[in-house]
């Protein structure tokens, strides 16, 4: 368990640049440099993220954790992961924004964001040549990708996922007298995720407790990531919070490394300004623990489903869809966010080449892109 935390907790200060890049961290690290999944596991993992609500790539390293170790595992996975963006947004609620938009910081982000389209870069191709190697698989990623470019929003993913899990049910079955079991569902974890989620509200005082509900009603309502949490909770704690705070901690929570969600730890601290750690605890927990709870009540399910030689066309096709999802994300927000111009278009191309080539470890790329943020 300390491994896995240790593992997380070093990826959690320099996994910058949103849940895409999260992938990618996850994708290198675990797969390819530890090796404590294989790649069909992981992306089988990915998939079930995708579909559940809550942010995918947190509930991603919480799966990890837990096939890796178990409850404990789990997490040890996700206190790692999230701890350095809690102490980052919680020392941004205690201190202010005084030292968010300096010249430092920003040049050193810059060259950050573009560390991360490296990490992306490199994540579509290891997985679209895992998992796109007919033309089938190939034509359902870059269909997916197109589909995204021109209509990019969380219907259009649904759609793509979908249609992708269909087709390839219907075409990309293997072979085999493979036979399933009846998938498991964790019920206790899923009557406990729908439990809190209907009578919180009611029954919750105000104050810590309140605070909580609103938290979690807002991670059980969550498709598409940590963009999508902000107009829930500020529609949620309308009246409670300004304006003002909601963008500083949406702005600043966009710069630091780590999961979106984190946000929740500056609007609880602003929240209960009395005892600010406790109200970011309490926000944290609160808007992180339906996805969990749901990632436990799913993932054996998920695994038993894969041995069904439908599912597991099923699978192949949605695996496809994923390389699709993450071949947009590249572009839009990851390449518009972090190419400025041709100079960082060639770093960004000599990173790619380093890590790939040359198996440049991450810790010396990631100064030297930190580095590289000042001179661009």
């Amino acid at each position: 368990m300390l491994s896995v935390f240790w593992q997380f907790f070093m990826l959690g200060w320099v996994s910058f640049g949103g849940p895409a890049a999260h992938i990618g961290y996850f994708q290198r690290h675990f797969v390819q440099k530890l090796g404590w999944l294989p790649q069909d596991q992981f992306a089988s993992t990915l998939a079930l993220c995708q579909f559940l609500p809550g942010p995918a790539s947190s509930q991603l390293g919480f799966a990890i954790g837990y096939q890796r170790a178990g409850l404990g595992g789990a997490i040890a996975a996700f206190a790692g992961f999230t701890l350095p963006s809690f102490l980052l947004m919680l020392a941004l609620a205690l201190l202010g924004q005084h030292y968010a938009g300096s010249a430092v910081t920003l040049a050193i982000i810059n060259g950050l964001k573009l560390f991360a389209l490296v990490v992306v870069a490199d994540a579509v191709l290891s997985m679209a040549g895992q998992f796109c190697r007919s033309r089938l698989p190939l034509s359902l990623a870059v269909g997916t990708a197109a589909l995204l470019w021109i209509w990019p929003g969380l219907a259009a993913q649904f759609a793509a996922l979908l249609t992708a899990g269909i087709t390839g049910a219907l075409l990309l079955t293997p072979g085999g007298d493979k036979t399933a079991n009846k998938p498991l569902i964790n019920w206790p974890f899923l009557l406990l995720f729908a439990f809190l989620l209907v009578l919180l509200p009611l029954l919750a005082p105000p104050g810590s407790a309140g605070l909580f509900a609103d938290f979690y009603q807002a991670g059980s309502l969550v498709f598409g990531g940590g963009h999508v949490v902000l107009p829930l909770l500020q529609n949620l704690l309308a009246g409670e919070l300004s304006n003002n705070a909601f963008l500083t901690g949406y702005g600043a929570a966009q710069a630091m490394p780590g999961p979106m969600f984190s946000l929740a730890a500056f609007l609880g601290a602003e929240l209960l300004p009395a005892s600010p750690l406790q109200g970011a605890l309490v926000a944290t927990f609160g808007v992180f623990l339906p996805g969990f709870l749901l990632v436990l009540a799913f993932i054996n399910g998920w695994q038993t489903l894969a041995a069904n030689p439908r599912m597991a066309g099923a699978i192949a096709g949605i695996n496809a869809a994923v390389v699709g999802l993450l071949l947009a994300a590249l572009y839009q927000p990851v390449f518009v966010a972090s190419v400025t111009g041709a100079p960082a278009l060639a770093a960004a191309a000599l990173g790619l080449l380093a890590l790939r080539a040359f198996r440049c470890p991450l810790l010396l790329l990631i100064p030297a892109f930190m580095l590289l943020g000042f001179w661009l």
